[in-house]
């Protein structure tokens, strides 16, 4: 909001009556702020912002159980809609929230009109939001990186061109709806050739070990095993390399790689990869199987590595947008993941699981959370 523009001033009892899912306001000290379309991005569950709905949530924002980070604060700062009139009557207002509190939460109601409030300083911000930002990133120099860390609700535009734009987005369903049948077909395959037993894997010219059609379900975890190891990798040391600041031309691809993801983390039509981009590097992983072993155990692998990836991107569609029961591993791994967008850039590396987060020592700190 504009230094110039006066902010709007809200009574109590007006904040008290936004505490639904439909339309839900908290305070910051003084503070007002719309976090209706944050409900289902926060980490611990829409519920634990309902249930403040209406009230001050400075204490909580200072923790414990945890302290919200800077990008935190800087986050909420874009569901600011003004400011709290203080001289307004505290005891009605206690009055509608008890009443409000006790209603069912069922009655389907508008989102409010202030949750559309500007999501970005299109005045101060360093690049120029009503423009396609994959030029302009490159130009940001030793400011890129803490730019990119610092994340915004609200949808980028990389390209100026409509086709390229689109084909950078891609749906969720997406995914399994292109890899699962080959999943399927190179599943049937594997087993069916290898009851033919005739796939031998040779520890030397003298001896060799049948590999038999029971054991392609050993073979195919495998493959996810290694996948996930893939996963950290590419995570770790391709999206999260540092680009020179000198260099446009890596700062734009890191940007368009997985800069923007991180600048942007609730853009929904960007959380899974477009199958054209992932299907070089599942190509590449096809070729690297198949020409280190027998043909049938790479394919095998592969597939299993295949179907990990599948795995991989719905679960990381699922930790931005879904909203897991407390106490289960999903509801864990999103608060873990959270960290790594908000706090801990530099560690969390592992998505569908953090099994290589261990033994690399980039394991995001448990008094974090």
């Amino acid at each position: 909001m504009s230094p110039l523009v006066s902010p709007r001033v809200f009574s109590e009892m007006e904040v008290a009556r936004h505490c639904t899912k439909y339309s839900c306001w908290v305070l910051l000290g003084t503070k007002v702020y719309d976090v209706t379309g944050f409900l289902r991005m926060h980490p611990g569950g829409e519920a634990l912002i309902l249930h403040r709905s209406g009230n001050d949530v400075s204490l909580e924002m200072e923790g414990p159980p945890h302290r919200h980070s800077e990008n935190a604060r800087r986050w909420m700062e874009q569901y600011y809609i003004g400011e709290l009139d203080t001289d307004s009557n505290a005891d009605e207002t206690q009055t509608v929230r008890e009443r409000r509190k006790t209603q069912e939460h069922t009655v389907d109601e508008e989102p409010s009109p202030l949750s559309k409030c500007s999501q970005v300083d299109l005045d101060t911000d360093l690049v120029d939001w009503r423009k396609p930002l994959a030029w302009q990133v490159g130009h940001l120099g030793e400011k890129y990186d803490t730019w990119v860390h610092q994340p915004v609700d609200r949808p980028i535009r990389l390209f100026g061109n409509d086709f390229l734009e689109a084909s950078t987005k891609t749906s969720w369903y997406i995914v399994p709806a292109v890899w699962m049948p080959l999943v399927f077909y190179l599943s049937w395959y594997c087993y069916t050739t290898l009851a033919l037993e005739t796939t031998r894997l040779f520890a030397s010219t003298d001896y060799s070990v049948l590999v038999h059609k029971y054991s392609f379900p050993l073979i195919f975890i495998m493959g996810m095993v290694m996948w996930t190891f893939i996963e950290y990798c590419i995570h770790r040391f391709v999206f999260h390399m540092r680009p020179p600041a000198h260099n446009y031309y890596l700062i734009t691809i890191h940007f368009l790689l997985h800069g923007q993801h991180h600048k942007s983390p609730y853009d929904g039509s960007r959380l899974v990869f477009p199958p054209g981009l992932a299907s070089v590097v599942v190509g590449s992983f096809y070729l690297l199987l198949t020409k280190a072993f027998p043909e049938t155990l790479g394919v095998s692998l592969f597939v299993g590595g295949l179907f990990g990836y599948v795995v991989y991107d719905m679960t990381h569609y699922y930790l931005h947008y879904g909203s897991p029961q407390r106490n289960t591993y999903l509801y864990s791994l999103k608060a873990y993941h959270v960290k790594h967008h908000f706090e801990h850039q530099r560690a969390g590396f592992g998505i569908s699981t953090t099994l290589w987060d261990h033994p690399f020592n980039t394991v995001i700190p448990e008094q974090t959370f």
